[in-house]
């Protein structure tokens, strides 16, 4: 396999990883409460985190950088969880990957630092289609009062941009390690939860082999893993491609739903799910190439053209012009051109921070 196909692979065994995480956080709540399965998702990782940190080469302490962004992302980090996995319990797992993936489009209204000037009009479009999906994928066998974990997810999406608005903020520009920094905003989730669990951590240790299994998966597979295996895969592959690649978690969140979970399409639910996956496609390629634009336009700013209204400065007393002078050329003649020396590098695209710091 070259090294091309095994990026890809990897990035599509991340998305299908995060894509089944709603069926196994509805089985775990099923035998555990809500609470009790965060704090063990958050211990686990906890210490899959720790033992990764402890064998490798190099510096081992937190910086304080680290320390910073980790705290307050935590918080954040929790928050979204909380409300994902409330949702997760009271919706079907293909509706709950389907709307937490407004996510992407979401991202961007919050974060404006790509964007000084503004999205264009067909970012907004793209919104729209979202959100008529979300509509029909509420709507489930026919149009009725949404389910409450249908709402849940709905606030999920809207926390979880916030929180990536959030990461691009405290991270940009800042010597952050991705597995410190995860390694911290799981040990403040396990010490939030930890005093709401506490009375119920016999039921925890007593548990059925099959809850642990899918706690086990959450943590170690769709919270490490794929984070340690998105960080290697995207360093390695164009921005577009891995964005692509990645976008196609709501779609496994629905076939693992119908495949492994046993739920029913309707046709309500259908075609939201197929305008679900088209509007955040479309929105996030709206959104890339806008970025791109704006990145280039701040690498090679034109230069202004003269104002009609300048007054040109007057000749010299007795100088006549000379024979055949050639008018020297200027920003307007020569078609407004920015210098492109081959020296100059041009910038290349990041992955959207939807895409970088997912959390699941």
């Amino acid at each position: 396999m070259s090294d091309a196909r095994r990026t890809d692979a990897v990035l599509l065994l991340v998305a299908l990883v995060w894509g089944s995480s709603y069926l196994s956080a509805q089985t775990a709540t099923a035998a555990l409460p809500v609470l009790t399965v965060l704090f063990a998702r958050y211990a686990l990782s906890l210490l899959a985190c720790a033992g990764l940190i402890a064998g490798r080469r190099g510096p081992r302490r937190l910086r304080r950088e680290e320390l910073r962004a980790g705290l307050p992302l935590g918080l954040t980090q929790a928050a979204v969880l909380v409300v994902e996995t409330y949702g997760v319990a009271h919706t079907t797992a293909a509706n709950a990957g389907l709307i937490i993936s407004l996510t992407i489009v979401l991202t961007p209204l919050l974060d404006r630092s790509g964007h000084p000037g503004g999205l264009p009009g067909p970012f907004y479009a793209a919104a729209g289609v979202c959100v008529l999906a979300v509509a029909l994928l509420m709507a489930g066998d026919g149009f009725h009062a949404p389910r409450l974990g249908d709402v849940l997810m709905l606030a999920a999406a809207g926390v979880r941009a916030a929180h990536v608005a959030l990461v691009g903020r405290l991270t940009a520009r800042r010597a952050v390690r991705p597995l410190h920094l995860t390694a911290v905003q799981t040990a403040v989730g396990t010490a939030l939860f930890l005093p709401a669990t506490a009375a119920g951590l016999p039921d925890l240790v007593h548990a059925p082999a099959g809850t642990w299994a899918q706690l086990l998966y959450l943590a170690l597979f769709c919270s490490v893993f794929a984070f340690l295996a998105q960080t290697w895969a995207v360093q390695r592959t164009s921005a577009s491609r891995a964005s692509l690649l990645l976008g196609t978690e709501p779609v496994w969140a629905a076939v693992v739903g119908v495949v492994l979970g046993g739920e029913h399409v309707t046709v309500f639910t259908g075609l939201g799910a197929a305008l679900m996956v088209a509007g955040t496609y479309w929105g996030q390629a709206v959104e890339r190439a806008h970025r791109a634009t704006s990145e280039l336009r701040a690498a090679y700013p034109c230069p202004r053209r003269p104002s009609s209204a300048t007054p040109s400065p007057a000749p010299a007393p007795n100088a006549a012009p000379a024979p055949n002078a050639a008018p020297a050329p200027d920003a307007a003649s020569a078609g407004g051109q920015p210098d492109e020396s081959p020296s100059r590098p041009v910038p290349t695209l990041p992955l959207t921070s939807a895409q970088l710091a997912a959390d699941h």
